[in-house]
Formats: C-alpha cells, sequence, structure tokens
C-alpha cells in the first residue's frame, strides 16, 4: 500500500498497550512495514488481527520478545532490519506506573520502576542505533510524571525523568549517524489500564478538573505526535520532548491523596500522610 512512509520498516515495542496500538495503525496506514512485538504471544496475535482488521492489506509482522532481556531485543531488531534490508523507526513504549507511596518502596520494588521505564528504552535506543541508517528515528513514550510531581508513584516520575534526559544525550551522541532521538510526553491517556479510573466519576473529576482542555487524551492523539517525530516530517528535530497533554503542564497533576486509604487502609495512609513508615501488615 501506498502512503508517505511507503517502503520504511519500524519496530514498535509494548505492542500489547493502548498508545502501542494505535502508534503502530497510525504508521500502517501511512505505508510503513510495521514489526510489532512484546511478551504475550496470545495477546500479541490479537492486537495482530486488530491491526490487519483495521488497515487491510498493511505488512505488518509480530514477533515475542522481551524488552528487558537485551538478547530478546537485538533479536527482534535484526527481525525488522532483515526484512526488507532496513530499519527506519523504533517507537520504545514500553513503561508502567506503580502507585507506590516512597515509604512503602524497597529496593526491588523501586528497581522494577526504573527497569521498566529506563532500561527498556535505553535497550531500544542501545540496539536500534545499530540497525538504523541515516534519517532513522527513535521515538520514545513519556509521561506527564517526568515533569510535574506526582505523589505516590516517585519510582515512576523518578525513572521517566531519567529516560527524558537519556533521550536527549543519545540525540546528541546518535547525531553523527544523522539518526534523531525525540520523546512524546502524553498526559491522562485512555487505557486499559485507566478503564477503571475514567469510569468512576469521584477518581475522573478531580482529574479532569487540571486538564485545560478537559478531556481525556485518546491513544489516537499520541500516535499523531509519534508519528511526526518518525517521518521526515520532522527532520530537522533531535532531542526534543513534545507534551500531548490537554495543558495539563499549565497546571499541576492531580494529588491522588484521597486513592491512598482506598489502596492501603487507613492505618497505613494515616501513616504515610505522616511521612512515616506505614506499621508492619
Amino acid at each position: 500500500m501506498g502512503g508517505r512512509l511507503a517502503n520504511r520498516t519500524a519496530i514498535v515495542t509494548g505492542a500489547n498497550g493502548a498508545i502501542a496500538t494505535a502508534c503502530a495503525r497510525r504508521l500502517l496506514q501511512d505505508g510503513a512495514t510495521v514489526v510489532i512485538t512484546s511478551r504475550g504471544r496470545d495477546k500479541l496475535e490479537q492486537t495482530r488481527e486488530q491491526l490487519l482488521s483495521d488497515v487491510p492489506g498493511a505488512k505488518l509482522e509480530a514477533v515475542t520478545g522481551d524488552a528487558l532481556n537485551a538478547d530478546d531485543v537485538q533479536a527482534t531488531f535484526k527481525y525488522a532490519h532483515d526484512i526488507a534490508g532496513r530499519l527506519d523507526m523504533v517507537i520504545a513504549t514500553v513503561g508502567e506506573g506503580g502507585f507506590i507511596p516512597l515509604l512503602m518502596h524497597d529496593a526491588d520494588t523501586f528497581r522494577a520502576n526504573v527497569d521498566k521505564n529506563l532500561l527498556a528504552p535505553f535497550l531500544a535506543i542501545r540496539y536500534g542505533a545499530r540497525y538504523l541508517g541515516e534519517g532513522g528515528s527513535i521515538v520514545c513514550i513519556s509521561s506527564t510524571a517526568a515533569k510535574l510531581v506526582l505523589p505516590w508513584l516517585s519510582a515512576y516520575c523518578s525513572a521517566k525523568a531519567g529516560m527524558e534526559m537519556l533521550v536527549k544525550c543519545a540525540a546528541e551522541e546518535l547525531s553523527p549517524a544523522k539518526i534523531r532521538v525525540n520523546v512524546v510526553r502524553p498526559g491522562y491517556t485512555l487505557s486499559e489500564a485507566m478503564a477503571p479510573v475514567a469510569g468512576t466519576p469521584a477518581l475522573a473529576e478531580p482529574i479532569l478538573a487540571e486538564i485545560p482542555l478537559n478531556r481525556w487524551a485518546e491513544p489516537e492523539d499520541i500516535a499523531e505526535a509519534v508519528r511526526y517525530f518518525a517521518g521526515a516530517e520532522s527532520g530537522y528535530v533531535t532531542g526534543q520532548v513534545f507534551a500531548v497533554d490537554g495543558g495539563v503542564e499549565l497546571r499541576r497533576n492531580v494529588n491522588m491523596s484521597f486513592v491512598l486509604k482506598q489502596a492501603y487502609g487507613d492505618a497505613a495512609a494515616d501513616a504515610i500522610l505522616r511521612g512515616k513508615e506505614p506499621p508492619a501488615a
């Protein structure tokens, strides 16, 4: 099929997520050959079938792989490159939050957040650069939590902020190879994980009140920004962070303290709100 991305190949990591699926769909609509990758084979196959239904005639491959495993990352990127002897776009979407107060983290839970939100994009950049040619583009997905404090998500905020600096460093170091590296920073986006929040007025209303455009982002909103960074339209843009958040950064992230008692109970919440470790369960 034709389009401005015809004869170009992209790989989208974390492809079972709503944003990743929307990104893959958008690239396919513009004619790119797309490889989607994720750990779960069954869900990945469902995503592939849905995308082929959405974009008939699309050139789409699905390959299982763990975005936190360097061997898997290298193998899936080589697979994408070898389809047509080129790789043009790397869309790194793997990431995951965790509503865990700082004083309830241990080394393992904190490290798990850092791995998903900083190590995964590092591996995508590190091994994507091996296969991208001149004019290649890497796009990573961040969060408003990288810029605005989101209480009780300290590990997530820290890792996303670190990822944004990683992208800036990578953009500088990869510039001699004419590989561009940029970030899209979504706001509150409708997804499977956000559905319970969006569908509960007591949780949704305080969030929407802090979004100037007064609506949730759709995954397609984020995909349009990714499409811009992926293509030649942004050929003179690198090391940048593009917020697609409905204006949240004009205000502040929502203080989710009201969720603490629901999540951890009265005693733990009261201790946390006093800056103390909660009592042992």
